[in-house]
């Protein structure tokens, strides 16, 4: 993996561990030598990746909507800043620029760049890892229903996998590393659907 894109938030929780674990993000990405491609603003938990891989020598790849930059929230000191027009263009930026997503805590945005970068895998839009960094729990909830989805059936067991989910960010990279790419719907049969 040369570079992964980051998703998390650009809030700024009270709880400091969530700072200090997006600045071990983008440190621990640096010192191994891998990218970040992330959504270009300074602010949060955004703020704290790229800072810390910037100061660690880490290449950091934003890629921001127009609206945002007038907004004076985007990162100007980032290896190579993208301004796209919106968040569909940003999402595929995302895509094309790395290697799989690696997402940390965040909101509604965080949420939906990690959904769609599930349901593009479950398609065969992309073949790379997506990987949740559970820290403190955060996902659980989250984990819990994605489980209910699959035990339901609205999720294929040939895609239950996809959502690589670790609490240790080393264990984490590493499965991510090692992934192997399963059967897309695009390759399935109508009986296997």
């Amino acid at each position: 993996m040369k570079r992964l894109a980051v998703y998390c938030g650009s809030a700024t929780p009270e709880d400091p561990r969530y700072i200090q674990l997006a600045q071990e993000v983008g440190r621990t990405l640096a010192t191994r030598g891998i990218g970040v491609v992330y959504g270009g603003g300074k602010l949060g938990l955004m703020g704290a990746v790229a800072d810390s891989a910037l100061a660690a020598g880490g290449e950091v790849i934003g890629v921001i909507p127009e609206a945002l930059v007038n907004s004076e929230v985007a990162h100007r000191g980032c290896t190579e800043l993208h301004v796209v027009s919106g968040m569909h263009e940003r999402k595929l930026a995302f895509t094309n620029l790395s290697d799989g997503f690696l997402t940390i805590p965040g909101g509604v945005g965080t949420m939906d760049e990690l959904w769609e970068a599930v349901s593009w895998a479950q398609l065969g839009y992309h073949t790379k890892p997506v990987g949740l960094l559970n820290a403190f729990g955060f996902y659980d909830q989250l984990l819990a229903f994605n489980h209910h989805m699959i035990a339901v059936g609205f999720i294929r067991p040939a895609h239950a996998g996809i959502i690589m989910a670790e609490t240790e960010l080393d264990l984490l990279l590493t499965r991510m590393a090692a992934h192997e790419p399963h059967t897309p719907i695009f390759a399935m049969k109508t009986s296997d659907l």
